[in-house]
């Protein structure tokens, strides 16, 4: 059924329902994930193909990636010389923020450890948890006015200091950019680029904004909950840990950090991160996508406006498809042909079909570019001698499938 809703009839199944919570956004109803898939929506698609994520766009990119990756290492070894636990989520968000802020800005928007990061930390938790909550009003659309659970009125709150710190950064290029022709030649002076532009091919400075905010919110929730899933289940099973050890130390070369490049190299590594994503889907129920138009699928007649919700997580759990898929099995991926490229329908980690994630590609790359520095560079211990079949493995449902109890453990570096 996800084939025929993603496939076959993607076209009729295009269109997005927009969450209550998220009409709290100003000018949401131009924002990437909620707009129909017309002129406005291919124009995005469009840039966000040409100038972010395009495969020769990220490989001229990858020093920053190997950069941020470095400072990460340091700061866990830091941690280590003074014998703290480390909180595995804590560390990589405020990796992903530094590489989308270089990304965007060419430069560091914030310390790791300043208030201001811990405050975009809140603010995007936050926001995915609001819109991931249950709320009458998507329901019974006469209860919308009365917003009745509080939803919007909550969530408006942080959308609207996320844009603040958005649109501040965007004053300060402006500014430089009316006191010098020198162009930095990030993805924000890209976008500003467009600004100048005629319609149709121009974007408005909101635009602008709405596309800086859903890279941070999408680019930085979802890699990390996905990088902290795969060191879970690397220390609640140590004999994969130990296999996983034992494929970078046959051929990866001892110090320094490991390059992305060499990642092509580690298929067990690979298909650890494989089974993560299939066993801790990113997103488990795939964004809602409505009916364009009256389908008929299978016998039955799928009314226009339709909402339809893919159950991801019960896909990729379904005995059906999977070998006792509740089994944590990096194996079952190695010398298979199944990729998360939105051709295998048992395994959809970032959807499928025209709607498939714009930022796959640059997800992929450095979410194995963290865990293998992670695993390569240090021996990881629970705390207070917790064993690693006692770990709470429980999964908090939401936009993005977070874990429960968040994960901490003490890093020991290995010596070499």
């Amino acid at each position: 059924m996800a084939k025929e809703i993603l496939q076959k009839h993607d076209a009729e199944f295009a269109g997005r329902p927009i969450p209550d919570a998220v009409t709290a956004e100003k000018g949401y109803e131009l924002a990437f994930p909620w707009l129909p898939t017309g002129r406005q929506w291919r124009k995005l698609r469009k840039i966000f193909n040409s100038h972010i994520f395009m495969a020769q766009k990220l490989d001229s990119l990858r020093h920053l990636r190997h950069d941020v990756v470095k400072t990460m290492v340091e700061r866990v070894v830091e941690a280590q010389e003074c014998g703290k636990a480390i909180y595995i989520g804590g560390i990589v968000f405020s990796t992903m923020m530094k590489l989308l802020s270089k990304m965007l800005f060419s430069a560091d928007m914030l310390d790791p450890a300043s208030d201001a990061m811990k405050e975009l930390q809140v603010l995007n938790a936050n926001i995915m948890v609001l819109v991931a909550k249950p709320n009458l009003a998507d329901y019974f659309p006469f209860l919308r006015p009365f917003d009745p659970q509080g939803i919007r009125r909550k969530i408006r709150v942080s959308y609207d200091r996320l844009h603040e710190l958005i649109d501040n950064m965007i004053d300060q290029r402006m500014k430089r950019r009316r006191a010098t022709s020198e162009r930095s030649g990030d993805l924000l002076d890209v976008l500003l680029d467009y600004t100048e532009h005629e319609e149709p091919d121009g974007l408005t400075r909101l635009d602008v904004k709405l596309l800086i905010v859903e890279i941070f919110i999408a680019g930085t929730d979802t890699s990390t909950s996905t990088v902290e899933w795969v060191m879970a289940e690397l220390l609640h099973n140590p004999t994969i840990l130990s296999k996983t050890k034992q494929e970078l130390s046959e051929i990866i070369t001892p110090g320094g950090i490991v390059q992305e490049q060499d990642i092509a190299r580690l298929p067990y590594l690979t298909a650890v991160i494989k089974e993560t994503m299939r066993m801790h889907q990113t997103s488990p129920l795939l964004l809602p996508h409505q009916a364009e138009q009256d389908v008929e699928i299978q016998g039955y007649t799928i009314p226009k406006h339709t909402r339809i919700w893919v159950n991801a997580w019960s896909i990729s759990r379904d005995a059906t498809y999977w070998e006792k898929p509740t089994c944590f099995m990096p194996e079952r991926f190695l010398n298979v042909d199944i990729d998360f490229r939105g051709n295998d329908f048992r395994f959809t980690p970032f959807s499928a079909g025209r709607r498939i994630c714009p930022g796959m590609n640059l997800a992929v790359r450095i979410v194995a570019l963290i865990v293998v520095n992670l695993v390569k560079t240090f021996d990881w211990k629970l705390p207070n001698g917790m064993a690693p079949e006692d770990m709470d493995m429980t999964e908090n449902f939401g936009v993005t499938l977070r874990k429960a109890e968040p994960l901490v453990a003490i890093p020991v570096r290995i010596t070499t």
